[in-house]
């Protein structure tokens, strides 16, 4: 029986489980290696780690966890969870192993859903993202592209407007209508509605977006809307409530306080999978670190 069970090796689990390990409390992290910012190329925004690789982060996070005994990192994909009669957690892991817990942290990041367009998928992380905080700086100057639609695809030109001057907001067919178009032209932002066939570019590098009529808009970066999702129906099953994404933050989240508790007794989650707001890696390690402390408190107690 641990003391606490980490889904999800991101940079929220890993920060729980640090504060778990240093408050002395037996910690299992188990993780499945799909931590949503591998694709990219740096991190964005993380004081100490700015525009670092992800992949070097994570390394030196595990690393940093190997210096407390009480925490155990394993490689494996939780399942199935439980929530049984005297209030302690069971997982299922694929290979068939359970283990058991006093309390649990849900970290497992999310699912980036994003419009099916063809050229979209292999620039993702890189010369197409979903966050101008975390990618803005490196695309400044650019002639820079947002692929949205309604408001949401408004205000995000109209923020996009800090790295470029050059700001075309692409609908891929849908219609704005004359007041957001108005906005747009007040703020100096050129739209286009028209439906695109394809991002094209050597590599990972975007060069231009390619309408269905030929036509070509260039292009050094594209700001894409996507709905993130619950990898698992891990949160569902253990009783916790969801909220469901709407059309400005489009976010299913874990519902949680400023302390990341999830009203279930013992249940806590943090990072993407746990945030309404669009997600960080800053913001995945404080709540990690928040969640770890409400647990360690929650355990301290003896409840």
């Amino acid at each position: 029986m641990k003391d606490c069970v980490v889904v999800g090796a991101g940079a929220a689990g890993l920060s729980a489980a640090l504060t778990l390990g240093r408050a002395r409390r037996s910690t299992l992290v188990i993780d499945a290696g799909r931590q949503s910012n591998r694709v990219a190329a740096k991190v964005g925004g993380l004081l100490g780690r700015d525009r670092r690789p992800p992949a070097l982060f994570h390394a030196e996070g595990r690393a940093e966890l190997l210096a407390y005994p009480s925490v155990e990192l394993r490689s494996g994909e939780v399942t199935h969870g439980v929530r049984e009669d005297d209030g302690t957690f069971a997982v299922t892991l694929a290979d068939g192993r359970r283990e058991r817990a006093r309390s649990m942290v849900l970290a497992p990041g999310t699912d980036y859903r994003h419009p099916q367009l063809p050229g979209l998928s292999e620039r993702w992380g890189n010369a197409v993202f979903h966050c101008p905080f975390c990618h803005g700086w490196e695309v400044s100057d650019r002639p820079l592209g947002v692929l949205a639609t309604g408001a949401v695809g408004v205000h995000g030109a109209l923020n996009l407007r800090a790295w470029s001057d050059r700001i075309t907001l692409l609908t891929n067919g849908g219609e704005l209508t004359d007041e957001q178009r108005e906005r747009l032209a007040v703020g100096g932002v050129g739209w286009d509605e028209r439906p695109i066939s394809v991002l094209d570019g050597p590599g990972t590098d975007l060069r231009a977006a390619v309408f269905a009529d030929g036509d070509e808009l260039a292009l050094g970066a594209l700001l894409v809307k996507s709905t993130l999702y619950q990898r698992s129906s891990l949160a569902r099953d253990l009783g916790a409530s969801l909220n469901e994404p709407d059309e400005m933050l489009s976010v299913e989240a874990i519902t949680v306080d400023a302390m990341g508790r999830t009203g279930v007794p013992g249940l806590y989650a943090a990072g993407d999978a746990a945030t309404a707001v669009p997600p960080s890696m800053a913001a995945a390690v404080a709540s990690g670190y928040l969640a770890g402390a409400a647990a360690a408190v929650q355990l301290a107690a003896g409840y």
